[in-house]
């Protein structure tokens, strides 16, 4: 288990409970191994085995209940002022420890908009209530999402590190494609190029590997979660790429777009499109600032395509990244149903977002970039290079 991170972690939960002034955040889990609350890996970095109750407060003191064979590990890792093993039951060790923390209010892991702050299952929140019956606590849960929102987006100068060092070593791998990719390749091919080049540089899978790299070449394949194909590369067509790495623990998340000849022969209706997104992308980047919704910066990219006569697209702007690519909390999005609450959020300094916009062509299929930035006290910052000009191989 790696310490510093959950201790960087757990002491933000604190400060993050006296920022919204809520007495404990308690995460109750059981063999996260099989079923990981989300928060765990951010505030342990490990596992679990048996019933265990992780309780931080707003007074810094936090504690942990868990199984006597577990408590030892857990020690080492110095993220609990308090580590208390059990034996039988958790039960009337959990209500002791919250008898003596007096919490007017316990915030727990779940969340109708937040994926990422929805950990505690249906099972397990009914037998906390049945382990607490008779005390004033199961009156006194409350959702913990606006702690874990805060949690999970504000990014210690650790994460970005890493995700800076993830999103470079992603950048090394496309220039390295550079040199690989030619005409007359399969989807296939390319992408297995890809995985061997992730091993050389000792990462692994931002998102699973069966579509990453997403490898769309030519006007016909829809973008996606679809793996690459036998289809071909052909002169004249465009090279669609979406691809992340994960290091240490931290992901990177970036579409690229190559085209096959001379920059001279690119298309006008391509090379039109692409100036469009990406200029898309830089005026967006330019508005990004905290205390922004999300849906505000989504509107911008989303109007200044359709201002120029493209189509909607169908997705977000952008979302969070850390710990996986997907990272929830606030969205960088339209204020869609399915979308729910996430997009109006507002942008908080550390935030790392994807930055992804896209069109679609008449007669070469859709163009689409996504770029990394982290969000700053005045605006926001690039992690990632972005690209300014269709890489071309002739």
């Amino acid at each position: 288990m790696n310490r510093k991170l959950p201790q960087e972690k757990s002491k933000q939960a604190c400060d993050l409970l006296r920022e919204l002034d809520m007495d404990a955040w308690l995460i109750w889990v059981r063999e996260t191994k099989l079923m990981a609350d989300p928060a765990i890996a951010l505030v342990l970095g490990g596992d679990v085995v048996w019933q265990s109750a992780l309780i931080f407060t707003k007074t810094g003191e936090r504690t942990a209940i868990v199984g006597n064979y577990d408590a030892q590990g857990i020690e080492a890792l110095e993220v609990f002022t308090k580590v208390v093993p059990y034996t039988q039951s958790i039960r009337d060790v959990l209500r002791t420890e919250l008898d003596q923390i007096k919490p007017k209010q316990i915030g727990l892991n779940y969340s109708r908009d937040d994926y990422a702050a929805d950990g505690i299952t249906y099972a397990m929140y009914n037998l906390l209530k049945e382990y607490l019956e008779g005390t004033p606590y199961p009156d006194r849960f409350v959702s913990a999402e606006p702690l874990m929102t805060r949690l999970r987006g504000r990014k210690t100068s650790e994460e970005i590190n890493r995700i800076q060092t993830a999103v470079n070593i992603t950048e090394e791998i496309y220039n390295e494609a550079r040199k690989f990719v030619k005409v007359d390749q399969t989807e296939l091919e390319i992408y297995y190029f890809f995985h061997q080049r992730m091993q050389a540089h000792n990462v692994t899978f931002a998102w699973d590997a069966d579509h990453n790299p997403a490898v769309d070449a030519g006007p016909n394949k829809e973008f996606g979660h679809a793996g690459p194909t036998d289809n071909k590369t052909k002169t004249g067509h465009l090279l669609h790429f979406d691809f992340g790495v994960r290091y240490q623990g931290y992901c990177s998340d970036l579409q690229r777009m190559f085209f096959f000849g001379a920059a001279q022969d690119i298309p006008n209706e391509v090379q039109t499109a692409f100036e469009a997104v990406r200029d898309a992308i830089q005026k967006v980047a330019e508005f990004i600032k905290p205390g922004v919704k999300g849906y505000e910066a989504d509107d911008i990219t989303r109007q200044y395509l359709l201002e120029r006569g493209y189509e909607e697209y169908g997705h977000a702007l952008g979302h969070q990244v850390g710990q996986e690519a997907h990272d929830g909390g606030t969205l960088l999005g339209p204020l869609w149903d399915r979308y729910g609450a996430s997009p109006k959020g507002m942008v908080e300094v550390g935030n790392v977002f994807t930055l992804e916009p896209h069109v679609r062509t008449k007669n070469y299929g859709q163009v689409s970039l996504e770029e990394n930035i982290v969000v700053t006290k005045k605006g926001c910052r690039f992690l990632s290079t972005p690209q300014t000009e269709l890489i071309c191989i002739s």
